[in-house]
């Protein structure tokens, strides 16, 4: 299936292959840690990673916004590596081309820049988790109060596929736990961590343009 919609009281959120949350009824788009700028970190250490390695990222949050037009598009932190590298003001340029939406940055635990690095109109800062909703907006995963449903990124989830002959794929996916819904790392150049489900987990595996049900789709709500 290439996408998946589940509702969560009244509200319908539905799972991109993307690796992004949208939510038709509010227009806004959620992605979580994107780490543009990691890859000048590693050329500054003599690590030789192409600048051009981002340029996935760009391609398809490009193809995201084109294709559904949000009003609003969260960042669920980690949005930008670390220390300011000249990667940043190449961001800034490419959120200024969508001026019919507006960005927020929910601060993750990279998202360190000095703070006038943050003082741009087109990019609003969230020091803070932020409600929307029946939704907890935040960085890493955060137990929700009662009724409400966290969306957050942090982990980088990945699942461990195994086939016969030894055959073994990892790949990225969603995760959902006790009312928290963990978003895959939207960034090519982030890795993963792999997860083992629990009993009442669900997790839905991307492959390529589409989703897979590892775990069987929950009810919840």
């Amino acid at each position: 299936m290439g996408s998946i919609v589940f509702d969560y009281k009244g509200l319908n959120l539905t799972l991109l292959p993307e690796k992004a949350v949208w939510i038709d009824s509010l227009s806004v788009l959620l992605i979580a840690d994107l780490h543009f700028g990691k890859a000048a970190h590693f050329r500054k250490s003599g690590i030789p990673i192409p600048e051009k390695v981002h340029d996935q990222d760009y391609i398809l949050l490009n193809s995201l916004i084109s294709t559904y037009s949000p009003k609003q598009v969260y960042f669920l932190g980690d949005l930008f590596h670390s220390s300011w590298n000249e990667e940043w003001e190449t961001l800034l340029y490419f959120l200024r081309l969508f001026p019919t939406s507006s960005f927020h940055l929910v601060v993750g635990n990279h998202d360190i820049l000095p703070s006038e690095k943050y003082q741009d109109p087109h990019l609003k800062i969230h020091a803070h988790p932020i409600v929307l909703g029946p939704l907890l907006l935040a960085h890493e995963p955060t137990p929700p109060p009662e009724g409400v449903l966290t969306i957050c990124g942090h982990i980088h989830p990945g699942i461990l596929l195994k086939g016969k002959a030894k055959q073994r794929v990892r790949i990225p996916c969603f995760h959902y736990s006790e009312n928290v819904l963990t978003l895959p790392s939207f960034g090519n150049f982030t890795g993963l961590s792999l997860i083992m489900g629990e009993k009442n987990d669900f997790i839905w595996g991307i492959a390529e343009d589409r989703l897979i049900p590892i775990l069987s789709p929950p009810v919840i709500g």
